[in-house]
């Protein structure tokens, strides 16, 4: 009789453990997140933006004066962006004071579906398996919505999940990817894009508000589009698994002012970074990663942090390194080329040295600010430089207006060396300077004499390049 029992006992576990395996097994295949391939796009030559052609630009704007000119070219000059990004036809044509809604629809299409069709060419995935579709652009929402009109030229099935993001600035990409995230839960099998840009050409700045001109520096045409799967079956082929996401976003008023798209006191719409912006991101930063790293790290690293963070704050001594180590769980960082400034203080925060940076560093010089799609140009600049091996973490930060901090975990599924984007320049990155080589062409601005000086008093021919 007991032998009975027992041998019932042992079959009703291993029934009970089969189960469990099961179940897990299908939580497995519904939670995970594998990136099939991505795209980001590259401009044609002629929408080029020379420093030259951008203080040309910046001359056509007569309701600037001579301080406010120089105070632009000094930032041109010192803001880490390069001679070889690119701008919209609308404001290189000098129309950027009456944009249109064709040069908006032709802007973001030029981008989007250049992205996708090489996306569709190189995965082998046809149009018709996308299963959900996220699109994210911050400053422009037609109706039909951007969602629509690349369902609309695909072809898409009619039970394509489809979803619009705007408004959530620079970190709205991996939003995308969260939301992808959180909706291969109830979606297995499933094949997602995440397409992300920007519209630049109508929202130049034509005031004069110095909070407000930085926008018109930083940020230039660019995107991207991530294909991704819940699919078990298609894991050989990613080349990425996403281990972790987290989304912070803080309500105060001072960060909600922090990045605000506002008329200036003239009426001119553009975008303003006010003076909260720094702490903010600080605050943001620091929450976001409350929540990720004790997923990404290692647990001795976790334990050391909490021993050497409760002796520095017990004998109140001010420590300027910081006290994680990131590098314990991540070997790679995809920090958002938002600006010199953005990413000088992340590196900071986080204990990064040069070689860390060199990724958003050079994107910023060779791309500029593309917003939400930045993150991906960083991601390919490691790619063509055959540095993501296999079992290797990728932390990808971005922030945006909000505010929020976005981040995620990538481990490297195999190792990978497509040269994508950057395959035409990647020999000369990392360049011996990133001086810009018009910093001394425009070393007058530099000069006292020059504040008594009126722009339109001035020869303005004396600017040509």
């Amino acid at each position: 009789m007991e032998t009975i029992f027992v041998a019932a006992l042992v079959s009703l576990l291993y029934a009970i453990l089969n189960i469990c395996r099961y179940l897990h097994r299908k939580s497995h295949q519904r939670s995970c997140c594998y990136m099939l391939a991505y795209q980001c796009h590259v401009a044609p030559d002629d929408l080029k933006l020379s420093t030259g052609t951008c203080s040309k630009i910046v001359l056509r704007n007569h309701n600037l004066g001579m301080e406010e000119f120089r105070f632009l070219l000094k930032t041109i000059i010192s803001s880490g962006v390069g001679e070889e990004t690119y701008c919209p036809a609308n404001i290189l044509q000098g129309r950027e004071t009456t944009p249109s809604l064709h040069d908006s629809l032709q802007e973001t299409d030029d981008v989007v579906f250049s992205t996708l069709d090489n996306l569709f060419a190189t995965s082998g995935i046809s149009p018709s398996q996308i299963d959900i579709l996220v699109t994210t652009v911050s400053l422009f929402a037609p109706s039909p919505s951007i969602s629509s009109r690349i369902a609309n030229r695909y072809k898409m099935k009619e039970g394509v999940q489809s979803f619009s993001l705007a408004g959530m600035g620079c970190s709205a990409s991996l939003v995308g990817i969260d939301l992808v995230r959180r909706m291969f839960t109830v979606h297995p099998n499933a094949f997602a894009l995440v397409v992300s840009t920007e519209n630049i050409g109508a929202h130049w700045y034509q005031g004069k508000d110095r909070s407000f001109m930085l926008s018109n520096v930083l940020f230039r045409t660019g995107g991207a589009s991530v294909l991704l799967t819940n699919d078990p079956s298609w894991k050989d082929r990613a080349i990425l698994n996403l281990v972790a996401s987290a989304r912070t976003h803080l309500s105060s008023d001072e960060a909600y002012g922090a990045a605000l798209q506002v008329e200036d006191d003239q009426g001119y719409r553009g975008f303003r970074l006010s003076k909260d912006l720094p702490r903010a991101a600080v605050q943001a930063l620091v929450r976001n990663f409350r929540v990720l790293l004790p997923r990404v790290l290692p647990a001795w690293e976790i334990a050391r942090y909490v021993v050497v963070y409760s002796y520095t704050f017990c004998k109140r001594r001010r420590r300027r390194t910081p006290l994680i180590n990131m590098k314990s769980g991540i070997q790679h960082f995809c920090v958002h080329p938002g600006g010199r400034a953005v990413i000088d203080g992340v590196g900071r925060s986080l204990g990064l040295g040069e070689e860390d940076l060199e990724p958003s560093r050079m994107t910023l010089h060779r791309f500029g600010n593309t917003s939400s799609g930045g993150l991906w140009y960083v991601l390919g600049y490691m790619e063509a430089k055959k540095r993501l091996r296999r079992g290797e973490r990728v932390l990808m930060i971005s922030l945006g207006a909000g505010f929020m901090c976005n981040s995620c975990v990538w481990e490297v599924l195999r190792d990978v060396g497509d040269v994508n984007v950057w395959g035409d320049c990647i020999q000369r990155y990392p360049p011996l300077t990133l001086v810009n080589p018009f910093a001394d062409k425009f070393d007058w601005i530099h000069e006292d004499y020059m504040n008594f000086i009126r722009l339109e008093d001035y020869d303005r021919a004396q600017f040509d390049m």
